[in-house]
């Protein structure tokens, strides 16, 4: 007789799922980096009021914060390979979007999305730092790209941290969404194992202690680095 729950068969989930976790963290790395570079640039476009670039840096943020992920990752699912048929019909190329790997359209659908939000988090972490500093790093010579990365970009930083470590967690978490376009990651194989044994709470249940556990990690790992970019900006104001 079956029992309610299967605690062996709790722990003997955890060698089927562990596997793919490398898929689950390749999603969210990859997309926090560009996402990050996405971000850090809509911001600047916005402080700096660059025309044209401004209006379209709001309409990208308006959109992605007022849609789905899941509706996001289907829009460029669907969407991309007829932008591609699109350009091989205009200018000749021959780029085949069959053979572009789902976890690419993951990728892309997630680190747009993360980039809306970071952008915001950005820029209220640049706009906080005080202008004086970056009137005095012109005042010796620096350009406004050698003040903002020299000067600027790591206190804003420090700043934008907390949120950075929220988002990136909140990303974790989002990339359960790549098992609905065939990505095989951490779900997709629990859903996977859950076909043959019909045991899914136990196997869902140990996918929710794996991402659990990975969020523990990088909440640590973010309050350590927190910690240490406080410390310099207590050394450095001393």
């Amino acid at each position: 007789m079956n029992s309610v729950f299967d605690l062996d068969y709790f722990f003997a989930a955890f060698p089927q799922i562990l596997p793919y976790l490398p898929v689950t963290l390749l999603i969210a790395f990859s997309a926090m980096a560009f996402g990050l570079v996405i971000g850090t640039g809509a911001a600047l476009i916005r402080i700096y009021r660059i025309p044209v670039l401004r209006q379209l840096a709001t309409l990208y943020i308006s959109f992605i914060r007022g849609t789905p992920l899941l509706v996001q990752i289907y829009l460029a699912y669907y969407g991309i390979p007829k932008l591609l048929q699109y350009l091989n019909a205009q200018i000749g190329t021959d780029i085949d979007a069959n053979r572009v790997p789902a976890l690419v359209f993951v990728i892309f659908s997630c680190a747009v999305n993360i980039g809306a939000y970071l952008s915001e988090a950005i820029r209220s972490a640049l706009l906080s730092i005080d202008r004086g500093q970056a009137e005095a790093a012109y005042s010796i010579g620096m350009t406004p790209f050698q003040a903002m990365r020299r000067i600027i970009l790591p206190q804003a930083l420090a700043v934008a941290l907390p949120n950075l470590g929220n988002s990136f967690i909140s990303l974790i978490k989002d990339t359960s969404l790549a098992f609905l376009i065939a990505v095989v990651d951490i779900m997709a194989a629990a859903k996977i194992a859950g076909g043959r044994s019909l045991r899914f709470f136990e196997l869902y249940l140990a996918v929710a202690v794996i991402y659990w556990l990975v969020c523990i990690l990088v909440e640590i790992g973010m309050r350590r680095w927190e910690a240490y970019l406080t410390r310099g900006r207590r050394d450095i104001t001393a």
